[in-house]
C-alpha cells in the first residue's frame, strides 16, 4: 500500500481542513505548535493537541522524543555516508536502506532473516542496472 501525502496549500483554516480531509483518518491524534489554522483538523474528527516549545530544547519536549530520535538517526546516517562516499551519487540508496531499517525497528530480532528473505525473493539485477547511479552523475 502506497501512501501519498499532498502538501498543505497554505496556513489557513480552509487549506488545513482540506488537507486533513484528504490525508488524515478520523480519530487521529495531531500534535502541532499551536498555530491557529491547525485547529481545523478537528473538523474532520481528529484530536488536536497543542505543544508550545516556548524556547525549550527538543530534548525537553517528551511529546516529540521519537521525532527527534528519527531525525537524529537520519542525520547521522546521511552525514556518515556523505563523508565516506559520493553522497549525491548514492543518496537514494542510503535513504532506501534507512527506510528499510526504520520500517522494521520494532522487530530487530527478525531483521537479518527478513533481509535474507527479501533479497532471495527479489529478481536478479544486472550490473548495468546496479551501476546506473554512477552513470547518471
Amino acid at each position: 500500500m502506497k501512501i501519498k501525502l499532498t502538501p498543505v496549500k497554505g496556513f489557513t483554516l480552509k487549506a488545513v481542513a482540506e488537507w486533513a480531509q484528504n490525508n488524515l483518518m478520523p480519530d487521529s491524534y495531531v500534535y502541532t505548535d499551536g498555530l491557529a489554522c491547525f485547529g481545523a483538523v478537528t473538523a474532520v474528527g481528529c484530536h488536536h493537541h497543542v505543544v508550545v516549545a516556548g524556547g525549550r530544547k527538543p530534548a525537553e519536549l517528551p511529546d516529540f522524543l521519537w521525532v527527534n530520535t528519527i531525525l537524529g538517526n537520519l542525520k547521522t546516517t546521511l552525514g556518515g555516508a556523505h563523508h565516506a562516499f559520493n553522497f549525491s551519487k548514492y543518496a537514494s540508496r542510503y535513504l532506501s536502506a534507512f527506510a528499510y531499517r526504520f520500517n522494521r525497528r520494532f522487530r530487530l530480532d527478525t531483521l537479518p532473516i527478513t533481509l535474507i528473505t527479501d533479497s532471495a525473493g527479489s529478481s536478479p539485477h544486472p550490473a548495468k542496472l546496479l551501476r546506473s547511479a554512477e552513470l547518471s552523475c
